[in-house]
């Protein structure tokens, strides 16, 4: 079963943005970022191309 996200084309706030930019950096995984933001890992994958980070690969 998928996950549901409630926040479904929600815009980003800017904490939110800060703590991708910090996830990013701890080399944490797509799929652990999409968990702690409560967002989806496509949602996640675009606003870091957008924001030019790079997400780790799985472990």
């Amino acid at each position: 079963m998928k996950d549901h996200f409630e926040r479904h084309k929600q815009p980003w706030t800017t904490e939110e943005v800060q703590k991708l930019h910090a996830f990013a950096k701890k080399d944490m995984t797509l799929k652990a970022i999409a968990k702690a933001l409560t967002r989806s890992e496509e949602s996640i994958r675009t606003r870091a191309k957008q924001d030019k980070l790079k997400i780790a690969k799985k472990r």
